[in-house]
C-alpha cells in the first residue's frame, strides 16, 4: 500500500498516510469526544474536544510504534523495510521480502504485539500512580487519555494474537507450522485456512448479534470477519505466487529481443511510427548498432507534445551507463527488492558488459497472471 502523504523518516524508515486514514481518524476523534462526554458531563465542550484530539493522535502514534517494532525486528533479521503507511484500518510495514526462515517470522510477527502491550501496560500502569483507582471515573483529562489508550493498546495486542492470517497470530502460527514441517507453502495454506474460519466465525458473530440488538457493533464485527477472510485468501495467493517465483532467475523471465529505435529520429516518429504501433512498453535506444539507453512511454509523457517535433529519443532516454542493471543469473526476488528500492519498472541484464535483455514488472506480471491461471489445475495434481 503506498502513501498518499509523506511524513518523513524514522531510522531510515519512510512513514506515510494513506488517503482513507483521515476518514478513520475522523470518526475515532468523534467517537472520543462522545465517550468522554459521557464520562464526564462537567467537562466543557473544549476540554472534551481537546482530550479527543490528543487521544486519536497519540492513538496512531501507538499504531506507528506497534509497526515500528515489526519493521525494526525484521531489519535486524536482514530484511529491508521501505517504509510504513498508516490507513483507515491501522497501519502495513513495507517489508520487501519475506522472512528466510521461521524463527525470524516468529519474532517480526510477535514484536508488534508485544509493543501494543507495553503501551497498553505503562498507559495504564501511569494512570493508577496518578491515584485513579479502577472504582473511579476518570478524575481528570490527563487520566482519561492514559486509560483509553491502555485499554485500547491491550484490546490491539489481544486482536492481533487472533490466529487468522494475515494478522500478527496469524504469522505466528504460520512460523510455527512452518518450523514443525519444514515448508513455507504448506504452513501458509494451512495459517490461511485457519484465519478464513476465523474470518467466517466473526461474520457469523456479528450477523448474531446485530439480529440480536447490537445494531453497528455487530455490523463493525462483522465487517471485520470479512475482512479478515478475505485478506486471507488474498495473502495466501500472494504468498503462492511469491514461491513461484521463489527459484527463478533474471534470465527465465527478463526479455530478450527488445524492440529497438535509433537515437537520432525525433519523439515525434518515435510516437507514430513506434510506440503506437508494436505494443510495446520499452525501447532500446540504439547509437552505433550498440544499446545506449531505455526509453518508456514515461519518458514521453514528461515532454510538452509541442517539443516532440524537435527532440530527439536520444535526448530523454535514461542511459544504459547511468541505470542500475542486473546479471542474467540473479534470483528474480532479489531483483524485485532492488527495483523496489529503487523505484524502478525496468532494469537492464548486462552479462560481462554486454546488454543481454530487459527485465520488468510487466514481464513478471504476465508470469504470474499465467501461473495463476494455471493454478487450480496444479493444485488438483497436487490433490
Amino acid at each position: 500500500m503506498r502513501s498518499q502523504i509523506k511524513l518523513g523518516h524514522i531510522a531510515g524508515i519512510e512513514i506515510g498516510l494513506h488517503s482513507s486514514w483521515f476518514l478513520i481518524a475522523l470518526l475515532i476523534a468523534f467517537s472520543l469526544a462522545a465517550h468522554f462526554h459521557n464520562i464526564r458531563h462537567d467537562w466543557s465542550r473544549g476540554t472534551v474536544w481537546s482530550a479527543a484530539v490528543i487521544t486519536a493522535v497519540l492513538f496512531f502514534a501507538s499504531l506507528l510504534v506497534h509497526e515500528l517494532a515489526h519493521s525494526l525486528v525484521a531489519r535486524s533479521r536482514g530484511l529491508n523495510v521501505r517504509a510504513i503507511t498508516l490507513f483507515a484500518l491501522g497501519g502495513v510495514s513495507q517489508i520487501e521480502s519475506e522472512p528466510r526462515d521461521a524463527k525470524s517470522e516468529f519474532w517480526i510477527a510477535i514484536a508488534g504485539p508485544l509493543a501494543s502491550l507495553a503501551i497498553g501496560l505503562i498507559c495504564s500502569g501511569a494512570a493508577r500512580l496518578s491515584n485513579w483507582t479502577p472504582a473511579q471515573e476518570a478524575p481528570s483529562p490527563a487520566i482519561a487519555v492514559l486509560l483509553w489508550l491502555g485499554y485500547i493498546n491491550i484490546a490491539l495486542a489481544v486482536f492481533n494474537l487472533i490466529p487468522g492470517y494475515p494478522l500478527d497470530g496469524g504469522r505466528i502460527l504460520r512460523s510455527i507450522l512452518w518450523w514443525m514441517s519444514g515448508r513455507i507453502e504448506r504452513a501458509t495454506r494451512w495459517a490461511s485456512a485457519v484465519g478464513q474460519a476465523v474470518g467466517f466465525l466473526f461474520i457469523l458473530l456479528g450477523l448474531f448479534r446485530f439480529f440480536v440488538g447490537a445494531n453497528f457493533g455487530g455490523l463493525w464485527l462483522a465487517f471485520i470477519g470479512w475482512f479478515l477472510l478475505d485478506a486471507a485468501r488474498s495473502s495466501y495467493l500472494e504468498s503462492a505466487l511469491t514461491s513461484s517465483l521463489r527459484d527463478r532467475r533474471v534470465s527465465d523471465l527478463m526479455e530478450r529481443d527488445c524492440a529497438s529505435v535509433e537515437s537520432h529520429i525525433s519523439l515525434r516518429d518515435f510516437v507514430d511510427h513506434y510506440l503506437l504501433h508494436t505494443g510495446s512498453r520499452c525501447f532500446v535506444v540504439m547509437e552505433n548498432n550498440r544499446p545506449a539507453g531505455i526509453l518508456t512511454p514515461d519518458e514521453v509523457k514528461a515532454t510538452n507534445r509541442e517539443d516532440w517535433g524537435q527532440t530527439s529519443v536520444q535526448r530523454i532516454m535514461r542511459p544504459l551507463n547511468q541505470m542500475r542493471s542486473v546479471p542474467p543469473e540473479m534470483p528474480v526476488e532479489k531483483a524485485l527488492e532492488l527495483m523496489g528500492r529503487e523505484r524502478m519498472d525496468e532494469l537492464p541484464v548486462v552479462s560481462q558488459g554486454n546488454f543481454e535483455g530487459l527485465f520488468s514488472r510487466g514481464r513478471v506480471a504476465r508470469f504470474l497472471q499465467l501461473y495463476s491461471g494455471l493454478e487450480p489445475t496444479d493444485k488438483g495434481r497436487a490433490a
